[in-house]
């Protein structure tokens, strides 16, 4: 049987969808037993694990979304300007217990605002913290040359993680965690709005997708990311632990080249 909402109802629900958007969360589901709209969960992260090849497009399953069309994005059309705003948002945040776990600052986020490439790991770690930048440690110089073996320059692409606080000892996000960030970073995705997207690790893949798969799963194909293509290669700090599958991410990174109609060099990132 069809409910009418009243006025009233209807314009508390319009609040509450346009306080979800201003966060930069925009799928919902509706429970049977009742009205209220609640954001669908994000998966627990585990560890990284290997893959196998296969070609297809696969698109990680939809949430019912309410009608929510009539209301606008937030964001600025300038994405320079709209991630300063995301980022003038976040402010010294304190939403989760990482500020108190021996944080030192918030690491944003690096790279062309106007991307057609976007590279998002799990989390920073302690150089990150130090530098307030993304990927400058070890693990950052291998993605750096990952980056110059596909004809780009670090400036050409935009670097961003999971979460925006180092967890303490570098261990894996927490699922409280990467909810409370997460809006955040879908934000920047929408400002940036690159052609493609490379989840680098398992952790940022199950996050992003809400599929709890190992890394043979992800590996060698595209999924389509709030329409978006995405790809995941295993993290560069992986690569420095194991350097034989160097050749394995090379694959994946050609795979995203041809994708974005780049010219594929013969050698790949030492």
């Amino acid at each position: 049987m069809s409910r009418t909402l009243d006025s009233q109802l209807a314009s508390a629900l319009t609040e509450r969808v346009r306080f979800y958007r201003e966060l930069g969360i925009y799928d919902f589901y509706r429970r049977p037993t009742s009205g209220i709209l609640e954001v669908a969960p994000e998966p627990q992260p585990e560890q990284r694990e290997e893959m196998p090849r296969t070609r297809a497009v696969a698109v990680a399953a939809p949430i019912a979304q309410e009608n929510v069309s009539a209301i606008p994005k937030p964001e600025a059309a300038d994405p320079v300007k709209a991630l300063k705003m995301i980022r003038e948002d976040i402010g010294d945040c304190t939403r989760c217990p990482l500020h108190k776990q021996g944080r030192k600052q918030i690491v944003f986020g690096v790279g062309n605002p106007r991307a057609d490439l976007m590279f998002i790991g799990e989390a920073p770690g302690a150089d990150e913290d130090q530098q307030g930048e993304p990927f400058v440690g070890r693990a950052g110089q291998l993605l750096n040359n990952m980056i110059k073996a596909m004809g780009l320059r670090r400036e050409d692409v935009y670097i961003a993680n999971i979460i925006k606080c180092r967890p303490p000892g570098n261990r894996t996000p927490e699922r409280d965690e990467c909810e409370t960030c997460s809006p955040f970073l879908m934000r920047q995705i929408a400002a940036i709005r690159p052609k493609a997207i490379v989840a680098l690790g398992a952790v940022a893949a199950k996050t992003l997708l809400a599929i709890n798969a190992p890394m043979s799963e992800f590996r060698g194909r595209w999924f389509d990311f709030r329409g978006t293509k995405l790809a995941v290669t295993y993290h560069p700090a992986f690569l420095l632990r194991d350097p034989r599958q160097k050749k394995e991410s090379w694959k994946d990174l050609q795979m995203v080249m041809k994708e974005l109609g780049m010219a594929i060099p013969a050698k790949g990132a030492e």
